[in-house]
């Protein structure tokens, strides 16, 4: 049995101790127990190297934390600082380990409740280049940290109290009491749904095409927006006038209903004879239509008779054109053109038309298109005979010489 003097001799040499690990340990700096190099950890054998890591945040991280490379642990967290609003972590890694000289680092955790450690990989991203070597610096690009407990059970707490996990029972009941009584119809439109989704489906490549068009008309609208706003602008005068022409735009829908009426009433009685004047009309429009061009090209030369369109300016120089025309209105002509075969035909020709001139006092009258013919010139005296001049047979006469030929002058 411990008596008390034992008791106070033990508190003594566990306070001398105390006091002299005080007095060893006051000549470094001390920050706790991690401060301190713990024995057995990696990364402190001989031809260990140093790389320093730039870390946005070093979360619960500590000195002597492993430094691990696929769950495997090849180091040591020695010094953790602060640089440029950034941690600077500094590691020391076993020799013989090969890392890319663009690997990766993220603070990991070891299991649920477990400590932290410092993961170093290849870049998933990319191809591995070089060799990370003593003295080399993973930089903040590079770095980062996976999600810890604590925050994903934060992330939880916010989804359960906040993310509506709370009305799941609220949100069964109102399915249970919906659906209720409604089974064969909810049956029946999960096929009609699936028919739904697999047209849409089958539509989507229209439906983007038409969400494109959107976009084209929203850019057209935009571009165009000062004349939508003064034509925006311009309505209200516009109401102003109709609302102004209110009584008239009214008695024009009643006439226009009247009329309506009585243009039902017409069609109603008449409705058969219409029908029959619709089936009559059809002969003449088929006919029509198996004429083709060939009413259009007559219709072209009709102003333009006797030269086509299509060849005038090949007969006719310049901007006009003189026309003299030889119109021949007699009878017998008349009736060879347009009489002819028929019951009428020689009853104008008669006998003109025989003779090939007028006859009678017709054929005594002018021209009743022409003013009177001028009166005959008189005829010209008889040149006087040349006297002594002998009469010569056989010669034939010369006007206005007379003695030369024919009978002696006397």
């Amino acid at each position: 049995m411990m008596t008390r003097h034992d008791r106070v001799r033990r508190g003594a040499a566990a306070v001398a101790v105390a006091t002299a690990l005080t007095v060893t340990l006051s000549g470094c700096e001390w920050e706790g127990l991690n401060s301190l190099p713990l024995p057995g950890t990696q990364g402190k054998g001989e031809g260990a190297y140093t790389v320093k890591v730039e870390m946005p945040n070093v979360t619960t991280l500590s000195e002597n934390s492993p430094v691990r490379v696929n769950d495997v642990t090849v180091g040591t967290v020695t010094d953790i600082d602060v640089e440029n609003w950034h941690a600077l972590v500094t590691v020391s890694i076993n020799p013989g380990v090969e890392l890319p000289a663009n690997a990766t680092a993220k603070i990991g955790q070891t299991s649920l409740l477990g400590s932290q450690h410092l993961e170093l990989a290849p870049p998933a991203d990319s191809n591995p280049e070089g060799v990370l070597a003593d003295g080399d610096t993973i930089p903040l690009e590079r770095a980062g940290a996976y999600p810890t407990t604590e925050q994903t059970l934060s992330s939880l707490s916010v989804v359960l109290n906040g993310g509506g996990i709370a009305q799941i029972q609220d949100i069964t009941r109102e399915l249970n009491d919906a659906l209720d009584g409604r089974e064969g119809s909810i049956r029946n439109l999960l096929p009609r749904l699936d028919e739904l989704v697999t047209s849409l489906d089958a539509q989507r490549h229209d439906i983007v095409s038409a969400m494109e068009g959107i976009d084209r008309l929203a850019v057209t609208v935009n571009a165009e927006r000062d004349v939508l706003t003064e034509a925006l602008d311009s309505i209200p005068p516009a109401l102003e006038v109709l609302v102004g022409q209110r009584q008239n735009l009214t008695n024009a829908l009643v006439s226009l209903g009247t009329l309506s009426d009585t243009a039902t009433r017409v069609i109603n009685e008449s409705g058969e004879d219409l029908k029959a004047n619709l089936r009559n009309l059809t002969p003449t429009l088929r006919e029509l239509a198996d004429s083709g061009n060939a009413l259009t090209e007559v219709l072209s030369i009709a102003l333009t008779y006797p030269f086509p369109m299509a060849t005038m300016d090949n007969a006719i120089k310049g901007d006009y054109a003189n026309l003299m025309m030889n119109i021949d209105m007699t009878p017998d002509r008349i009736d060879n053109n347009f009489l002819i075969g028929t019951a009428l035909g020689g009853t104008l020709g008669g006998v003109q038309g025989a003779v090939g001139s007028f006859a009678g006092t017709a054929g005594d009258a002018g021209n009743p298109l022409q003013s009177p013919p001028p009166p005959p010139p008189p005829s010209p005296a008889p040149a006087p005979p040349i006297p002594g001049l002998p009469s010569i047979p056989g010669l034939p006469s010369i006007p206005g010489i007379p003695g030369l030929g024919g009978a002696p002058t006397p």
